[in-house]
């Protein structure tokens, strides 16, 4: 526990055998609650999760692949059942450094946000740590969410390493999350809509020799398809908010 807050730790893990246990051995103590949710991996990444000796570790097992957004989901929903007040999501590939998650939660504590992104663009390593492909699809990405979403101050949107309060995940319709690469710009959408205050904290990012699982054919027409999403969404809530009569005076 830290600040007086339940936290817990949603682990979204698929094929990630290799690097799992290094991952869970990092968590920090004040985390109260790890939840690693399997979806549906083909090698040894349950069971290898299962010998690590952490009584804070429970373990979800998809039946079948729905994708890192609907594991994440479920793992929001397991912490919510177990009475979390903040939810951290860190990637089974070790890709997040453990000693940025203070720097994370301090907004949440301080009360000036609702969500908390990380943001490796930032960073002062960047250029050197994170491949260029990468960083030049992410800011283009991360321009378009802007503009569908209304977020003008988001940097680095793509970006997993987040936490985020249990009322602001308990106001999300969890079960129609878009379940696959390109959830963060859904649930942005989703959580601008519902006044959130989004903040980014910069975090170290860190690269090894994992192989990403974004395939430009399948994953860019989705994405478009969900910015094209935000931005109806967006616009529609205007439209209403717009034709909505003006209150009337409270007379005492």
């Amino acid at each position: 526990m830290l600040y007086g807050r339940q936290i817990a730790v949603v682990v979204p893990a698929f094929n990630e055998e290799k690097f799992i246990v290094r991952t869970l051995r990092s968590v920090p103590r004040f985390i109260d609650q790890i939840v690693v949710v399997d979806d549906a991996s083909t090698d040894a990444t349950a069971d290898r999760a299962a010998r690590v000796r952490d009584e804070r570790v429970s373990i979800l097992r998809m039946a079948s692949n729905r994708g890192v957004g609907a594991a994440i989901a479920t793992g929001y929903a397991r912490a919510l059942n177990r009475g979390a007040d903040w939810i951290v999501v860190m990637a089974a590939d070790n890709q997040m450094d453990p000693g940025d998650l203070r720097a994370l939660l301090r907004p949440l504590a301080s009360g000036d946000a609702d969500y908390v992104k990380g943001n490796r663009l930032g960073h002062a390593s960047v250029r050197a740590s994170m491949p260029f492909v990468r960083r030049v699809g992410n800011a283009i990405l991360t321009r378009l969410t802007r503009l569908a979403c209304g977020t003008p101050h988001l940097t680095d949107s793509q970006c997993g390493y987040t936490v985020i309060t249990r009322q602001a995940a308990l106001a999300l319709p969890l079960d129609r999350l878009y379940p696959r690469y390109g959830y963060p710009i859904d649930l942005i959408s989703r959580l601008t809509l519902q006044g959130a205050r989004i903040t980014d904290v910069v975090v170290r990012p860190i690269y090894g020799d994992e192989e990403s699982g974004i395939r430009l054919t399948r994953d860019v027409p989705r994405i478009l398809w969900i910015l094209a999403r935000a931005a109806f969404r967006r616009a529609a809530a205007t439209t209403v908010a717009r034709r909505l009569p003006a209150a009337a005076p409270i007379r005492s």
